[in-house]
């Protein structure tokens, strides 16, 4: 019989799995996490709807750092232990890593359909640091080093780095949210959660009490149908944030490599996306940005980027 692995990307909203084998993904589906009390429990579920295959090896990537044997999620209440989830599964191999480990673990096997670029007058530069970067429900950050032979993925907790306002107007939006956070990181500000708190910011010092409460989908939504200007001032600052901080990403890394846009909301924005301030943010960086102007940037539209990263993990578990 042939091995079967199991593979997962875990996010604080969707729990994305998948099965591996001969080299190929089968049975992908989207199970939300708020639908199960634990991650064993979404797992379970999601091996009956395949028909109890014999898994022995799986790897998950999931949203928060990954350091030691327990694990609790940024923004979801899932909490549980690596080795007894590893025991409730029947695994004989169980790995989790930080789900932006996965994204740039998998971006030395991309193809040309899998990515469209936006800005930077250069090719990426061989064997240079790589940078990963990408808003969902929290922000996302990952970067790749070359080790001599072979790219290593480094996982971290950039989106949690203090975000700085250029701007009055975002000085101000960061004055308003200063009576709900403590600090304001660029997660605060460039994700899902982020645009809400960047809405209802604008809401607070416009005075616009008229406005509706909104979720990120429908933010994005009446910015991009014209129906809401505060909605569209709010999409495109967030934008302008994530910007900002991926070129503050390139610069600290050096990142000729090129940087990476993962994460569901830019790609779902569409030409809007490219059309937006997201490359003048990155390259404003007073007296380097012609260091930034060539490194070229890249939207990932696979939409199961962290797959490919994951099933490579798998199948070097399989294959000992």
């Amino acid at each position: 019989m042939t091995a079967t692995g199991l593979i997962a990307d875990i996010g604080a909203t969707n729990a994305r799995f998948a099965l591996v084998q001969n080299g190929t993904l089968d049975n992908i589906q989207v199970l939300k996490c708020a639908d199960h009390a634990t991650i064993v429990d979404a797992a379970r579920a999601y091996l009956a709807a395949c028909g109890a295959p014999d898994v022995r090896v799986a790897s998950f990537a999931i949203a928060g750092p990954v350091t030691g044997d327990h694990f609790t999620m940024t923004n979801h209440p899932w909490d549980f232990s690596i080795e007894q989830t590893r025991l409730a599964l029947g695994l004989d191999h169980f790995t989790l890593m930080n789900d932006f480990k996965a994204v740039a673990l998998a971006i030395p096997h991309l193809r040309k359909t899998d990515w469209r670029q936006i800005g930077g007058t250069q090719t990426p530069v061989a064997e240079a640091p790589i940078a990963v970067i990408g808003p969902g429900t929290g922000l996302g950050v990952g970067a790749l080093a070359w080790d001599g032979q072979a790219y290593r993925a480094i996982p971290g907790e950039g989106g949690h780095v203090t975000m700085p306002a250029k701007t009055q107007r975002e000085f101000d939006v960061f004055q308003a949210l200063h009576d709900k956070y403590r600090h304001i990181s660029a997660e605060r500000v460039c994700s899902g959660k982020g645009l809400v708190n960047i809405y209802n910011a604008l809401r607070i010092i416009d005075r616009r009490n008229d406005l509706p409460d909104r979720s990120p989908e429908d933010i994005s939504a009446a910015a991009l149908n014209g129906s809401c200007a505060l909605c569209a001032e709010a999409l495109n600052m967030m934008i302008a944030f994530l910007g900002s901080i991926a070129g503050n990403l390139a610069l600290t890394l050096g990142a000729a490599g090129g940087v990476y846009i993962a994460g569901g909301i830019c790609a779902q924005l569409g030409e809007a996306f490219f059309q937006s301030d997201f490359r003048d943010q990155f390259e404003s960086k007073g007296r380097f940005q012609s260091y930034l102007a060539p490194i070229p940037t890249y939207l990932i539209t696979h939409p199961f980027i962290a797959f490919i990263g994951l099933q490579a993990d798998v199948e070097k578990r399989l294959s000992v």
